[in-house]
């Protein structure tokens, strides 16, 4: 069973983590008013028409986005830890109910998983 300062302490990492995400979110794009917590990335037009200012653009762009999904997947996985803890239900894996090992959440405080259902999950037996 987790310790009740290992969970604490998880917590409180957990909330200066969840900051950071959603202000370096808020740095790169705007939050979409129809789907709360879905962020779009601003598309800047330098201004030119010219075939290679166009690409730039386009290839920032994409660049942007996918930097925006994974820090909007991250936000998503540090909110449920932050839950989780609330709901008493942290540390615990979501798919077989048995204890995830303290090694695994010191690694990644956000694991919902033990490592035997995740290499289930990946097919890494």
């Amino acid at each position: 069973m987790l310790s009740k300062a290992f969970i604490e302490e998880a917590k409180a990492k957990l909330q200066v983590e969840k900051t950071r995400l959603e202000a370096e979110m808020k740095d790169l794009a705007t939050e979409d008013p129809k789907k709360p917590g879905h962020f779009v990335a601003a598309y800047d037009e330098s201004g030119s028409d010219s075939e290679d200012d166009n690409s730039i653009e386009i290839t920032n762009y994409i660049d942007e986005m996918s930097l925006i999904q994974r820090l909007e997947a991250e936000l998503r996985d540090v909110i449920k830890a932050i839950d989780a803890i609330e709901k008493e239900t942290y540390g615990t894996c979501k798919y077989c109910g048995k204890e995830i090992d303290i090694k695994r959440l010191e690694a990644r405080l956000t694991s919902s998983t033990c490592i035997a259902c995740k290499k289930l999950q990946t097919q890494e037996l």
